[in-house]
């Protein structure tokens, strides 16, 4: 089977969907967003059709939101609900890219979160963190979570400006490999993704 993955990151506005474009363009992969919230026009599978070099498909959303709220209030808002047994993994024998929504935490009913989809779809996490204030605690919950919940994790990605001391303690302890890393760009154009996903091709990947 071809590689699929499942990325999450260590809460909101940390670069999944630009992590996924590099992997989308890398694989030559399929892309997957089940919730959308708010940006209907401009959303996350828009980015990912305008930032590839080949027509990609990308699978329907499940859901798609207009509040930019978790999805348990954009659907509540919406006077719908959101069930673990609405998300069927699409069929293809192509590599699949599907993106979570905020981190692993936010809930998607009164019971259940994106962890609980994550265990439903059985495949590998990818985690997209950064370097902040307090994103050490958030990176580390994420992954301690994870692993409890017999979780594969692939590994990490890091999106933003570099700490090579941090992001190598981060790796130690948490066990896990830092697959690629990518440096703050004004634009991440479609050239960049192309660039990025061409190095994975002859390291990680």
């Amino acid at each position: 089977m071809k590689p699929r993955f499942f990325i999450t990151g260590i809460g909101t506005e940390v670069g999944k969907t630009a992590v996924a474009s590099v992997l989308v363009e890398a694989l030559c992969a399929e892309y997957w967003k089940p919730i959308q919230c708010g940006d209907l026009e401009s959303s996350d599978t828009h980015t990912i059709q305008a930032s590839v070099s080949f027509p990609v498909r990308c699978h329907p959303e499940r859901f798609r939101l207009k509040l930019p709220k978790s999805p348990h209030q954009a659907a509540a808002a919406e006077g719908t609900g959101i069930q673990l047994s609405d998300f069927v993994l699409p069929l293809t024998s192509h590599s699949l890219i599907v993106e979570g929504a905020g981190g692993i935490l936010v809930p998607l009913n009164e019971n259940d979160s994106m962890l609980n989809l994550i265990q439903q779809l059985q495949l590998p996490v990818i985690i997209v963190t950064r370097n902040y204030l307090g994103s050490l605690n958030h990176t580390f919950l994420t992954v301690e979570v994870l692993k409890r919940s017999g979780v594969m994790i692939e590994g990490l990605v890091y999106n933003g400006p570099a700490d090579a001391e941090l992001e190598s303690f981060v790796s130690r302890k948490t066990r896990l490999p830092i697959l690629f890393r990518m440096t703050p760009h004004p634009v991440l154009s479609p050239a960049l993704i192309q660039q990025y996903a061409a190095s994975l091709r002859g390291n990680w990947l």
